[in-house]
């Protein structure tokens, strides 16, 4: 059946699974790295190798060289998350030939988006808050309640990304007298 743009209504939605997650692990790094490197200077990319498990030298927050050094490494971060969104663009595109407007009001990507972020956070906080022990979310006596719930933030986020795209229909069907095509959900 054809509708108003001339694809088929009952031709299946493009998976939008990969994009959204490479999307989201990019968007939710760079709420990482804006909001506790940044805004609150919680940590930087290597503020606990002094403490670390891999042998990482310790660029000290607290001088001006290891500041620099640090801001380094958040800037390296910063590229990696760039290049997360760039190619979570480029999937989303190549993917989605018609109804593009549609694609971004979608509950299936916004739903993948807050799993990726999720992803990220898990990733992240038991690759370098745990196993290898660069940074921590918040340094100081309290610094395992803070990464704890960053990780239960990351398992949210995921469970709550996983419940808002799996509620989402595939297709909206045309609406009556618009002209509008039929929008992946």
């Amino acid at each position: 059946m054809a509708i108003g743009d001339g694809t088929r209504a009952d031709a299946a939605p493009p998976d939008l699974r990969l994009p959204g997650i490479v999307l989201g692990v990019g968007l939710g790094g760079f709420v990482d790295g804006i909001l506790l490197h940044q805004l609150l200077q919680w940590h930087h990319m290597l503020t606990s190798t002094n403490h670390d498990r891999i042998g990482v030298k310790y660029y000290d927050p607290h001088t001006v060289s290891g500041l620099e050094m640090n801001t380094v490494w958040d800037g390296v971060f910063h590229a990696v998350c760039w290049l997360a969104v760039l190619t979570g663009l480029a999937l989303l595109y190549a993917r989605v030939t018609t109804g593009r407007r549609g694609v971004w009001a979608s509950r299936v990507l916004w739903g993948w988006i807050l799993a990726g972020w999720g992803i990220f956070n898990l990733v992240e906080g038991i690759l370098d808050h745990q196993i290898l022990g660069i940074h921590h979310v918040h340094g100081g006596p309290h610094q395992l309640w803070w990464d704890m719930g960053f990780l239960a933030l990351g398992a949210l986020l995921v469970a709550g990304g996983l419940l808002l795209q799996r509620g989402a229909r595939p297709h909206e069907p045309q609406a009556a007298g618009t002209g509008r095509a039929g929008r992946v959900r």
